[in-house]
């Protein structure tokens, strides 16, 4: 049978199955890749290849609906939140086609003192990149990797999620339609022996991967055998700490959007609450209280907040780190139930650095609260993490904003408002969150040759 389906999570039907690919079609893949690559990107202007990312933009929003089904059915997205993701992806392919030419363009280098000539640093492709992309935002994951890569040159090679193949399919499908060459964009159903075969073949210039630790170690191990750049966005357990508020109940809300978006399902999504020890009580009242009134539904519902997680397994995974979390002291105020695949939105706290749950990721609607007697202490246990993604830091002293952010050992850090991802701002983390950016003036800058011109 093969691993590539789409299986609903909230009803169990398995839709459709997908072939994996075999030996030979791999093979062509890439020799499609390098001849697109060769011919097609090698001889074309960045102009010319913004155009037709411009019409992929168009094309997802012309197919909107369709494309936010896909992905209800394949990961359980609510359908407003599915489209949603759509839309975002068209705006950063929008942004690559409108910048990316600019982006591109020769950088002068002021020459020393009494040297003659001039000096210019040409952003130029590497060659054909693979990328591997994981289940939780199938179009977003995708545009922010593949729009900048083929506006600077580099064709793709793109091996989805294995509950991701339909969507896969109807991304393959736009860029053919909006005018790319074939081996432009070319969609492979992988095998992970497979994935290496393409990491190992030496016309493949680099490797982007959105997923687990585990993954991110065994792709940067094999990259690196084979001397290949590689782009990692992993896991994350940010932090939202609060220091100080204006209005408390407008920061809870932003709490439990920051844990619930994507059903909870965000590397980037707030994990960890931090709370100052005045606020402490009345926020984890409201926290709690908003939290408990929220449930997973069909996401095919007009009014759903989140749906069910990805599949049957992510579900016991979290049902089993709940557990394993309270029977080393931890107390759930709220939650901690599943009924198959959807979860109850959960609040535990007594979580201490004995628990194993301490320094776990909760990929689900599970959050943490702390409470903190000061600052020094709110960020000592912000950066007391393996992960270094991302950060929420809310505070009404603006001194202190600058202070605590200076001070947060994560790659992005959001002062006082959560899910303000944006095309232009750099997306990406540190420790074992990963390494690299993607997105905005960064993200067209990792798989470049910064190639030095000097003339006499």
């Amino acid at each position: 049978m093969s691993q590539y389906a789409v299986i609903d999570p909230a009803t169990g039907e398995t839709h459709k199955t997908y072939e994996t690919a075999t030996d030979a079609q791999v093979a062509a893949a890439i020799d499609s890749a390098s001849a697109a690559y060769r011919d097609w990107a090698r001889s074309t202007t960045p102009a010319e290849r913004a155009a037709l990312i411009a019409k992929v933009a168009d094309l997802h929003r012309e197919r909107r609906q369709e494309l936010g089904e896909i992905i209800v059915r394949e990961m359980g997205k609510p359908l407003e939140a599915a489209i949603g993701e759509v839309d975002f992806s068209a705006d950063i392919y929008q942004y690559y086609a409108d910048n990316g030419p600019a982006l591109l363009a020769d950088e002068a280098i002021d020459l020393a003192e009494g040297s003659e000539g001039t000096a210019v640093i040409r952003k130029s492709p590497m060659g054909p990149l693979l990328g591997i992309m994981p289940w939780n935002f199938p179009y977003y994951q995708v545009s922010r990797f593949a729009g900048p890569n083929l506006v600077l040159g580099n064709t793709i090679i793109l091996k989805h999620a294995a509950q991701c193949p339909e969507s896969a399919a109807a991304i393959e499908q736009i860029f053919r339609d909006a005018g790319f060459p074939e081996g432009a964009y070319v969609n492979v159903y992988a095998t992970f022996d497979q994935v290496s075969t393409i990491i190992a073949d030496p016309r493949v210039a680099g490797i982007s991967l959105t997923g687990s630790e585990r993954a991110g170690a065994a792709v940067a191990e094999q990259a690196g055998k084979h001397l290949k750049k590689v782009v990692l966005e992993l896991g994350g357990s940010d932090p939202f700490i609060l220091l100080s508020t204006d209005d408390l109940e407008a920061t809870v809300q932003m709490a439990v959007d920051a844990r619930l978006d994507n059903s909870g399902q965000s590397c980037n999504g707030a994990k960890r609450f931090i709370i100052i020890d005045e606020l402490y009580d009345a926020f984890l009242a409201s926290f709690a209280e908003k939290m408990g009134a929220s449930a997973p539904s069909n996401p095919m519902d007009d009014d759903a907040v989140y749906g069910p997680l990805s599949s049957a397994a992510a579900a016991e995974g979290l049902e089993d780190q709940v557990k394993r979390a309270v029977a080393s002291g931890a107390e759930v105020v709220v939650g901690g139930g599943r009924n198959g695949t959807f979860f109850e939105a959960t609040v535990l706290t007594g979580v201490d650095a004995g628990n194993s749950a301490y320094y776990e990721e909760f990929f689900g609607p599970v959050a943490q609260v702390f409470r903190v007697p000061n600052e020094d202490e709110a960020v000592a246990l912000a950066n007391d993490t393996p992960f270094g993604l991302g950060s929420y830091l809310f505070t009404t002293d603006p001194e202190q904003a600058a202070r605590v952010a200076d001070r947060i050992e994560a790659g992005m850090v959001y002062v006082n408002c959560v899910l303000a991802d944006s095309p232009e701002l750099p997306f990406g983390g540190i420790k074992r969150s990963g390494s690299g950016r993607e997105l905005g003036t960064l993200g067209i800058d990792e798989f470049v040759n910064k190639k030095l011109i000097r003339t006499a």
